[in-house]
């Protein structure tokens, strides 16, 4: 049986959820970015590090929802503070105490953002920490890195279908690591740049750490030619207390943070320099307007509250232990097996590549992961690309099972190279 068959005969029910779905949701979803050929499983329930499909399937969910999760699942905590909030009201058209013991939080925990502004989304986060630079400069032009991801917003997402081809001239790309290129790219356009905006530790990139000296080049640069440096945390801040900007030791003028910060519910962050956030002030004739329905949610909030409350330093440095454990048993696997992978982290967040030469597990459109079906059926749940994230539930064991299980698809996957059929025998 190949892996696609045993796929198929173990998720009935998500294949009839997912023929049904396509007759209302485009692709069957509404996230690009949870789908996978040839459906996704589609999840009922989740309790810790455990997260059961309609199928009733059982996989330990080392993704989190794509590292939001980093309590795990329905964490007692987190489930505690959102009943008590729902009992209260779930949304006011007023402001909350609980929103501003949130960002009383977050501030205490990054230095850097003196105020914040709360969005719903990571996407709002950055689109309107980027129109916050534009404003407070009064330049257009706005900068960033190859592979990055900030969201799906016009500005970040040009060249893209849907997306005016004017939109990018306002935009440009830099390579990262590389300051000769980055001064090459910008040149002859320095007045017109109001700001830099990089993940301090590429997600979609492929867990890429920055080189030493990289975050502090972007800081004197920006420094020199008079525009902002924004540092996209809304993966980042996994890594640290005060996120990457604590361990790299780099101050932004401006931060966006997400997914921990909401203990699983819908909201995010932007903030930094008070002067630059006075922009938002309604209090101003001219200030930046930023609605939002559910901006600040009281619920959201109280999750987000009480998930940073169970993140301590010594749970960072737990979960920096226990990414560091996965990456050297699986790159011991890797080595002592000959596969052709290689594993990365930075603290809890890590990333398996094809190959030494680092390529991610993106198959074709239309194309099943082999490591994403592989590691379904080994009972562990990654993202297809092959990123993941270590929940503080997860144990010493938990970690040593998934870097097996994970050199056991890679096995497979190396034996089946030299195959015709992209998904063959399972092993």
């Amino acid at each position: 049986m190949t892996l696609l068959d045993d796929y198929l005969a173990r998720t009935p029910r998500s294949r009839a959820l997912f023929e049904r779905a396509t007759a209302s949701l485009p692709g069957g979803s509404t996230r690009t970015t949870v789908y996978s050929a040839p459906y996704p499983p589609y999840a009922a329930h989740g309790t810790g590090l455990s997260c059961t499909d309609v199928d009733g399937n059982v996989y330990r969910d080392f993704l989190g929802n794509y590292t939001s999760l980093i309590l795990g699942h329905a964490h007692p905590a987190v489930v505690a503070a959102v009943e008590a909030q729902v009992r209260r009201g779930s949304a006011f058209a007023a402001p909350t105490e609980t929103e501003v013991e949130l960002a009383e939080e977050l501030r205490r925990r990054v230095p850097s953002i003196e105020q914040l502004r709360f969005t719903s989304s990571g996407t709002e986060a950055t689109m309107f920490a980027i129109r916050a630079a534009r404003a407070f400069t009064g330049r257009p032009l706005i900068a960033k890195f190859d592979h990055a991801y900030h969201g799906t917003h016009d500005l970040v997402m040009a060249g893209t279908p849907g997306v005016p081809d004017a939109i990018g001239g306002l935009i440009v790309e830099l390579s990262w690591g590389d300051p000769d290129r980055i001064a090459a790219g910008l040149r002859g356009r320095e007045g017109d740049l109001a700001a830099i905006i990089i993940e301090p530790v590429q997600g979609a990139g492929g867990v890429r750490a920055p080189e030493p000296g990289f975050l502090a080049f972007l800081r004197e640069l920006c420094d020199r030619i008079g525009a902002l440096l924004i540092f996209d945390e809304i993966i980042s801040f996994r890594i640290a207390p005060g996120g990457a900007q604590e361990v790299y030791g780099i101050r932004p003028d401006l931060t966006t943070l997400g997914k921990i910060i909401a203990g699983g519910y819908p909201l995010a962050a932007f903030g930094g320099r008070a002067d630059v956030m006075a922009i938002f002030d309604a209090r101003q004739r001219r200030g930046v307007s930023h609605g939002g329905t559910f901006n600040g949610n009281p619920v959201a909030a109280a999750a987000g509250l009480a998930t940073l409350r169970e993140l301590t330093p010594d749970a960072y440095a737990r979960l920096s232990a226990l990414g560091a454990r996965l990456r050297e048993r699986l790159g011991g696997r890797i080595a002592a097996d000959g596969l052709d992978a290689r594993v990365v982290n930075v603290g809890s967040l890590f990333q398996v590549f094809r190959g030494e030469a680092g390529a991610a597990f993106a198959p074709g459109a239309g194309q099943p992961s082999e490591l994403f079906l592989g590691l379904l059926l080994e009972g562990f749940y990654l993202a297809p690309r092959g990123m993941g994230a270590i929940p503080t539930v997860a144990t010493e064991q938990d970690v040593d099972d998934l870097a097996d299980g994970i050199a056991r698809v890679l096995a497979s996957i190396d034996r089946r190279a030299d195959s015709p059929t992209l998904v063959g025998q399972r092993s």
